[in-house]
């Protein structure tokens, strides 16, 4: 049986990082992957109009300044082929492949209490072992098709946002339907629409969004960034989501209407997240924030010339509640001739035909169906496993299913030592530019298995009082806000059957990382560890 120091599930942004982070340390460290290259969710994620959401010079990796220097961007939001390009010039400029096995899941692992090793077991039935068990699956990597009766009878084509083809998918003359419209399908319609010769959007919650504006980049931008590299990768470890940015001061009450319409009007022009930024009680009062929702659906109002699909396209909920999406001629698209409205709110999907969709309103036929249906977010990749700890005991069975998920800081999980998460639920994660999260968890994971090395110790498991605690405040965080009154795929509302929960630290990645940090300088407070029988042979460099 093979044995490693440690074993780490995935090779997107978290995992080829703590590949790197381990291996510089000395030890022997294997990552598995899914699929046949390196990427994670940039490596599944094709669809048409793929592209990332934060600004491609801050969606990137900082620990080294030289792979910052080497590494140019051509616009301020990367799409899909880009970014994965970028992570593959990563995996080969750290000579990374030679540790990743690809084509290989993990479907288990078990911790040994005795000998105090994980035995992980794959998907071709071998075991190995690793001292330390660390996931860097992604938030969002469990996609979600739902059991639509009937699926099995399409004779035409099908396809998932979330599990796209690496062949391109041709639309030209055929007649499409996409069911749902967040994030992957906000990008996906603009650009289907361009090539079908009918799509049908099948919409059961209307979004905010947006526009993106996106451009290629100055060159002088891009040299400026580089010659600031050391103050902007201050800012985002220190920022609240993750970018550098203006922190909000006044509140959207405290303005004349005037001045309000005149900060939103500019956030409209420049594009991105500036809405969602211009106050810093968006999110935390309602009177607040249906000024900027009432400002955007005044936006739809004024784009979409048809009043009665314009009606359809108004939100309801809390803006950013929501994955707050950015897009391209996403209400532009509307206008076309080739473009279909349908609420399946009002008129639910009640079966998948041989030639398409039936709804309580009527049949639509298609050639090709896409599933924009998303994910099953925070928990669901983490329960795809079957991950035991201490007595056997399951992480399914400890969440009970999600109804009762706890972590210590989104990182680890009392019964279950030398566990370690990447971006778990209760970490900031999703709600902050990632690599920025994904590099602070490497980095305070790395240096715990470091400070165990030094101590000679040959366990760490969180206690359970710190996880009540941590648990507890996280949700004290979020039921202060707004975010925890939507129905959203971040409180797994779209996942029948799930436990509504909000899952994520709302406390932004400064504080964040503090906090980290005061715990470690503690002794690793609210951890527990075991002193090794004998002096651990090596050493972290």
């Amino acid at each position: 049986m093979t044995n490693f120091d440690a074993v780490v599930i995935g090779a997107g942004f978290s995992g080829m990082y703590m590949l790197y982070r381990l291996r510089e340390a000395g030890l022997s460290t294997r990552v598995y992957e899914a699929a046949d290259g390196v990427g994670g969710t940039w490596y599944w994620n094709r669809y048409p109009g793929a592209r990332c959401d934060s600004e491609s010079i801050y969606y990137n990796y900082t620990f080294s300044e030289e792979l910052y220097r080497e590494w140019t961007w051509s616009s301020r939001y990367p799409e899909q082929p880009e970014i994965l390009k970028y992570l593959n010039f990563v995996a080969d400029k750290f000579e990374l492949r030679p540790d990743i096995q690809f084509k290989t899941r993990v479907n288990a692992a078990q911790y040994d209490e005795e000998n105090k090793i994980w035995q992980i077991t794959l998907n071709d039935g071998s075991t190995v072992t690793a001292k330390y068990f660390i996931t860097g699956v992604g938030c969002l990597s469990a996609s979600n098709l739902p059991k639509f009766n009937g699926l099995e009878n399409f004779k035409g084509e099908y396809y998932h946002t979330g599990h796209w083809p690496h062949t391109k998918v041709d639309f030209t003359g055929k007649t499409v339907g996409i069911i749902g419209t967040g994030s992957s399908g906000v990008q996906a319609i603009p650009a289907i629409a361009k090539e079908a010769a009918h799509l049908t959007v099948f919409q059961r919650t209307p979004q905010y969004s947006a526009p993106a504006r996106n451009h290629p980049y100055d060159p002088e931008y891009i040299r400026q960034a580089k010659e600031n590299f050391q103050e902007i990768k201050r800012q985002m470890r220190e920022s609240t989501g993750g970018a550098p940015g203006d922190i909000p001061t006044k509140s959207a009450l405290e303005v004349t209407p005037e001045e309000r319409l005149e900060k939103y009007e500019e956030a409209w022009r420049i594009g991105g997240q500036g809405i969602f930024t211009s106050y810093y009680d968006i999110t935390v009062n309602e009177e607040a924030n249906k000024t900027a929702s009432e400002f955007i659906r005044t936006k739809i109002r004024e784009i979409v010339k048809k009043p009665d699909v314009a009606d359809k396209l108004m939100p309801s909920y809390y803006y950013g509640t929501k994955r707050p999406i950015i897009d391209t001629d996403y209400y532009e698209t509307y206008n076309r001739e080739n473009v279909s409205l349908v609420d399946v709110k009002k008129n639910p999907i009640v079966e998948i035909t041989e030639k398409g969709l039936r709804t309580t309103e009527g049949e639509y036929e298609v050639d090709v169906l896409v599933f924009a249906t998303g994910f099953d977010g925070m928990t669901g990749p983490l329960l795809k496993m079957d991950i035991r700890g201490k007595d056997g005991v399951s992480l399914k069975e400890k969440w009970n299913g999600g109804e009762n998920t706890r972590t210590y800081l989104g990182v680890a999980n009392a019964g279950f030592p030398n566990f370690f998460m990447i971006t778990g639920p209760e970490s900031p994660s999703v709600l902050s530019n990632m690599p920025v999260s994904i590099e602070q968890h490497v980095e305070w994971i790395s240096d715990c298995i470091e400070y165990m090395c030094e101590n000679n110790m040959e366990s760490i498991e969180a206690n359970v009082e710190a996880e009540e605690a941590w648990s507890k405040h996280c949700g004290e965080v979020a039921n202060a806000t707004l975010f925890s009154k939507a129905d959203s795929w971040y409180t797994g509302a779209n996942i029948p059957g799930k436990t509504r929960r909000f899952l994520i630290y709302l406390g932004g990645v400064g504080a964040y990382r503090q906090k980290c940090a005061e715990i470690a300088a503690n002794g690793y407070e609210g951890f527990h560890f075991e002193k090794a029988p004998a002096p651990i042979q090596g050493s972290i460099k």
